[in-house]
C-alpha cells in the first residue's frame, strides 16, 4: 500500500465514529474514559463484548457481527491502514455494533475494566516462533493472564490460525496450565464437527491460505 493511501487512511479513520485511537500515555496513565463504559458509552447496550485481537482488515470482526446482531464487537490492530477496510464497511452496512481501536494488543488492560469482555477471538495472528520472540506470541503466559482480568468468568477464547506451531504450542501451554481446552481441530475445513463461525467466515489471507492447500487450524478454550 502507498504512502498516500495510508494516509488518506488514516485520516479517514479520524472521521469514524467507530474507529477509537488512544494514546500509549493516555492509557498508561490509567485514567481512559472510556474503560467500563463501553456498553453504556459506546454501544448502548448490554449486550455481551466480543474482542477481535490483531483484527487486520477487519474481515472477522464485521463477519462476526453480522452473524450475531445481539452482540458487540471490537476490532484491535495496530495498524489503523489495514482496519479501515473493515471500519468503512460497518460504516456503510449501518451496523451499530462494530468498532475499531488503534492500540498495541499488550494495552488491553487498560482499556477494559475486569470483567468486561465475553469473549476474545485471536486470528492468524503471527506464530513468533523464534523463542526470542516468545514474549510476543498472542497466547503465551502474560498474555493469558491479561485476557483472564479482562474476561467475564467463563468468558470464552478463540484461536484461529494457519501455523501448526502455533496451534500446538498453544494447547500445550494450555493443558500444561490447566486450562480447559473445550474444542480443538488441526484442520477445519476438512475434518468434520467444525463451527460455522469459524468456516463461514474467513480473512483475505485465509482465503490464499486455502487456495495452496495450508490447513487451518482452530481452539476454543476457557482460562482458569
Amino acid at each position: 500500500m502507498g504512502s498516500k493511501n495510508k494516509l488518506k487512511r488514516f485520516k479517514e479513520n479520524e472521521t469514524f465514529a467507530n474507529v477509537f485511537q488512544p494514546s500509549r500515555g493516555e492509557l498508561i496513565d490509567g485514567n481512559y474514559a472510556l474503560k467500563g463504559k463501553w456498553r453504556k458509552t459506546v454501544f448502548k447496550n448490554e449486550n455481551p463484548i466480543v474482542l477481535e485481537l490483531g483484527c487486520g482488515k477487519g474481515e472477522y470482526t464485521v463477519g462476526l457481527a453480522k452473524r450475531y446482531p445481539n452482540k458487540n464487537f471490537i476490532g484491535i490492530d495496530i495498524k489503523g491502514a489495514r482496519f479501515w477496510r473493515g471500519a468503512k464497511t460497518a460504516i456503510e452496512d449501518k451496523m451499530s455494533n462494530v468498532m475499531f481501536i488503534r492500540t498495541q494488543i499488550e494495552l488491553i488492560e487498560y482499556i477494559f475494566e475486569d470483567n468486561e469482555v465475553d469473549e476474545i477471538w485471536i486470528t492468524f495472528p503471527d506464530p513468533q516462533i523464534k523463542y526470542k520472540r516468545t514474549k510476543h506470541r498472542l497466547t503465551n503466559l502474560q498474555f493469558l493472564e491479561r485476557y483472564k482480568r479482562i474476561l467475564k468468568p467463563n468468558g470464552l477464547v478463540h484461536l484461529k490460525t494457519d501455523s501448526e506451531f502455533m496451534h500446538g504450542y498453544t494447547l500445550g501451554l494450555l493443558h500444561g496450565l490447566g486450562h480447559d481446552v473445550l474444542y480443538a481441530n488441526h484442520n477445519v475445513y476438512k475434518l468434520e464437527g467444525s463451527p460455522e463461525e469459524v468456516t463461514e467466515i474467513q480473512t483475505f489471507y485465509e482465503s490464499q491460505y486455502l487456495e495452496n492447500d495450508k490447513a487451518i487450524t482452530y481452539i476454543r478454550f476457557k482460562i482458569n
